[in-house]
């Protein structure tokens, strides 16, 4: 598939080097509002045309686009290449509302296009692996869970991150959108939240790059704390904060009927994996993966631009699908409404698991 990438900022690196890496896909050309940023990548990873966003679109050898622009610009970049009659992968979230990723799911529909969304996390060998875990009954009936995402903020690491302190983005909506995602493939969808949340600081200062302490407002919560009932019944406890760290609590903990599985970082597609079954005495013990398909890269974004390639070419579904993305917008709204006041909120959408990989490893294809 032949693809164009809109958007050449920080996250751009990882994803154009693993693009550019693989078989399946080939970027032909990258585009950024800043000219000069897009001609760095297409110099660094060798792709032939840089242009503007509307060349691009227009371009008929482009056949998916690959959306990485700031999360208020996702829906307008997205659409616009749905009218122009490609497919879209976009970085997360779909939208900074349900209304705008509801539209988008409906257009990609109607015009029989495809659309994927980050995270791919989810496709990497240590979550496939829970999943594997999960389904096949290792820890017993899933009942419950703890997540938590504690983190001192964008601000000690990116240099541009007043945005992510914005309505559309914070703790949440930026990083623990990897941790709903991903039990959302564990577990299935959400019924109900229940959410409390606070600005911990006005202000937060940059602390790298070329405008290192300059002041910026923020203009979100920087601490929800919510608990998400399943469809099936489990229920999580999940936290995702920016600005409170160094607690010693799980990133992803399953509680079953039958023992505990203590997942992977949700934001990294490796392991390790450990678990502790009620059934022997022999505690925490570490699980081995059953993938390796993300041994070879630490950060192995664009991995669900490849998949989803591979279910165009197979006339399947993307498994980090714009349905999916739909759901887990939905879920964290709902979070946000509950609360801002609105006690219990029922969300309203839903949908299916993806089917796990099948299983990738050297020894596997060696059989």
């Amino acid at each position: 598939m032949r693809l164009g990438v809109i958007g050449c900022g920080t996250v751009s690196d990882a994803y154009l080097r693993n693009l550019t890496a693989s078989s399946q896909v080939q970027v032909v050309a990258c585009s950024d509002l800043f000219r000069e940023r897009a001609e760095a990548r297409a110099q660094q990873f060798g792709i032939g045309r840089v242009c503007s966003r509307e060349e691009l679109l227009a371009d008929p050898a482009v056949e998916l686009v690959v959306n990485l622009t700031v999360p208020s610009a996702h829906h307008e970049v997205t659409m616009a290449a749905l009218t122009a009659g490609k497919h879209v992968w976009t970085e997360k979230p779909l939208g900074v509302d349900r209304e705008q990723g509801a539209e988008v799911v409906r257009e990609a529909a109607g015009r029989g296009l495809m659309v994927g969304c980050a995270p791919d996390t989810v496709l990497g060998a240590g979550l496939q692996t829970c999943r594997l875990l999960v389904d096949g009954g290792l820890i017993g009936e899933p009942m419950a869970g703890t997540a938590c995402f504690m983190n001192a903020g964008p601000e000690t690491w990116h240099p541009d991150p007043a945005f992510l302190y914005q309505p559309g983005a914070g703790p949440l909506l930026d990083v623990g959108i990897y941790y709903v995602t991903a039990l959302v493939n564990l577990l299935g969808p959400v019924a109900r939240v229940t959410a409390f949340g606070r600005k911990l600081y006005p202000e937060r200062t940059i602390g790298s790059g070329p405008r290192a302490g300059q002041v910026f407002s923020v203009g979100t919560n920087t601490y929800e704390t919510c608990i998400l009932h399943f469809a099936s019944g489990a229920l999580v406890n999940l936290v995702a904060t920016f600005g409170l760290w160094g607690a010693d609590l799980p990133r992803l903990q399953l509680h079953g009927s039958a023992g505990v599985l203590n997942a992977p970082d949700p934001n990294m597609f490796g392991g390790p994996i450990t678990v502790n079954l009620h059934a022997d005495e022999l505690g925490w013990r570490e699980v081995p993966l059953a993938y390796d398909h993300t041994d070879h890269c630490r950060n192995c974004r664009g991995l669900g631009v490849i998949e989803m390639a591979e279910a165009w070419a197979a006339g399947r579904r993307p498994r980090a699908s714009g349905d999916i993305a739909y759901h887990v917008l939905d879920v964290i709204q709902s979070v946000g409404e509950s609360a801002a006041g609105g006690g219990h909120v029922d969300v309203a959408s839903t949908c299916e698991r993806p089917d796990p990989l099948p299983v990738r490893t050297a020894a596997a294809q060696e059989d």
